[in-house]
């Protein structure tokens, strides 16, 4: 996936080229969980298409950058900074039991539907779990450029190696991944104009074999997200996916707040156990009823539970007394939030 990294950091300089060209605009400041979704589209990974824009409504940097704020350049340029301060802003470990440590990854930056899953699974979490749960959050979102690191490859890593250092060997890294997927079994990384590297199944099974986890659980919320497990599968590792590695999953689009996998496992069944497992099956079965309804060719959803897994989990939920259910509310966009100011 990253043989054509030159290639890339060539584009990369030359856009920041023009940019710098063409001057910086100024900086800009920056209900129920158990409704049914609708039908707004499959999961999979829009096709590229050119377009050519029109001078008077579109600038160089894409139609998903904000019209105010930071720059592609200024963005880039601030990712080490972004990436310690969120490593840093991490809870206190709570000592004598394992902890819980979620890392979300919202990969395209054009839909809400995935920044409003990252953010609410780090709501959930850190609100509903206590204090042995931590998270940290890296999103593709014009409304975020300035609050949380982007989600793309080189942060991934960087994230990863900073939680490696936080955690101890009994502790449990939950990778949540939301995304379009496609067939051949890649993860769309997407913040138009910004030339971020796809990651397919290879290479997050590279990735996290970089990395010293003992424990871990992995879900990939997207279509043909099945096409994963293999990679991933191994003794201590739980890995879920919103559809088997042949089958679109559900519930994105422009017009959809969650995915029919993230508002099931997420907004509903983890607000209702504690139990990471337990949960995955009740949105396996509350996700086929959706389907049925809307008269969609099942999803499957797939599970792979490695040795020594589900007890790790068992021993991070003793004694844990989990808060209320955490209402669901999507992230507002910062055009809903400027036409609702006086």
């Amino acid at each position: 996936m990253r043989t054509t990294l030159t290639a890339l950091l060539a584009f990369a300089a030359g856009v920041l080229l023009m940019l710098s060209i063409t001057g910086h605009p100024g900086s800009g400041a920056p209900d129920s969980a158990t409704s049914l979704p609708a039908v707004t589209g499959s999961h999979a990974s829009p096709a590229t298409a050119a377009s050519s824009a029109d001078a008077d409504t579109q600038d160089d940097t894409g139609d998903d950058w904000p019209a105010r704020g930071p720059t592609p350049e200024q963005v880039v340029y601030a990712q080490p900074r972004m990436l310690h301060e969120e490593l840093a802003r991490l809870s206190p470990r709570v000592a004598g039991k394992p902890n819980l440590y979620l890392l979300a990854f919202a990969g395209d930056g054009s839909e809400d539907v995935f920044h409003n899953e990252a953010e609410y699974a780090a709501q959930l979490f850190t609100t509903r779990f206590g204090p042995s749960a931590h998270a940290l959050v890296l999103e593709n979102h014009p409304d975020t450029l300035e609050k949380h690191p982007l989600a793309d490859w080189s942060n991934l890593e960087v994230a990863l190696d900073g939680l490696s250092d936080a955690m101890k060997p009994e502790d449990i890294l939950v990778l949540y991944l939301t995304s379009h997927g496609d067939e051949d079994h890649n993860l769309l990384v997407d913040m138009d104009p910004l030339p971020l590297d796809q990651i397919g199944a290879p290479d997050l099974s590279d990735i996290l074999k970089k990395h010293p986890f003992k424990w871990k659980v992995v879900v990939v919320n997207a279509c043909y997200s099945g096409g994963f497990v293999p990679g991933l599968r191994g003794p201590g590792t739980l890995v879920l996916t919103a559809a088997r590695s042949d089958r679109s999953s559900f519930g994105c689009g422009s017009d959809s707040d969650a995915t029919y996998f993230g508002r099931a496992w997420l907004v509903d069944a983890l607000n209702r156990t504690p139990d990471l497992i337990d949960a995955f099956k009740q949105a396996s079965g509350e996700i086929s009823q959706w389907e049925q309804r809307d008269k969609l060719t099942p999803s499957e959803p797939q599970i792979d539970i490695g040795a020594g897994i589900a007890e790790q989990l068992a021993l991070w939920r003793k004694n844990l007394a989990p808060g209320p259910a955490v209402p669901f509310q999507p992230m507002p966009s910062s055009s809903e939030s400027a036409e609702a100011s006086p």
